[in-house]
């Protein structure tokens, strides 16, 4: 399967860390062709408008990176078989939860995963946001709470699995 990781992972060095040594080598270790929308945007476009000094100019900048990054990111969505989301946080990050809920709207597979012990639902009937966890529910996939657990929960999810 063609797999968009969708996380906030990539704003953080130990974000990075842990997206890039555990996350991308296990999916990629189950045999399937990895998204990496931390990719997909020229990492040149996105230093040159964070180095623009604070005014009009930096912030138009980004405007226009902002629609491109987005673009980018939906298309890589559309043209992906499953999204495996990451749930860390407080809250889901409202990023990654946007791109749940248009997985779900184009009918991809969504595997949740959530390391976080910390309580982040609406009650005590979810693991995080009702809307997020349903929408990966009623996809067909599932929420785990270990690196461990993923060639399993990726079996449920794989046509044929």
């Amino acid at each position: 399967m063609r797999i968009y990781v969708a996380s906030p992972l990539g704003f953080s060095e130990a974000g990075r860390h842990f997206y890039y040594g555990v996350i991308i080598p296990a999916l990629e270790a189950q045999g399937h062709d990895v998204v990496d929308p931390w990719k997909l945007t020229s990492p040149e476009k996105i230093e040159m408008a964070t180095q623009l000094s604070y005014g009009t100019a930096k912030r138009d900048a980004w405007k226009i990176l902002n629609a491109e990054i987005a673009d980018n990111n939906r298309e890589a969505i559309d043209q992906s078989d499953a999204v495996f989301a990451v749930l860390d946080g407080v809250d889901v990050d409202s990023g990654t939860a946007s791109e749940i809920g248009y997985a779900f709207a184009k009918g991809k597979k969504i595997l949740g995963y959530r390391g976080d012990f910390r309580l982040s639902a609406d009650n005590e009937g979810a693991i995080v946001n009702l809307q997020v966890e349903n929408f990966i529910l009623q996809s067909g996939g599932s929420i785990i709470a270990r690196m461990t657990e993923l060639p399993h929960a990726l079996r449920q999810i794989t046509p044929g699995g």
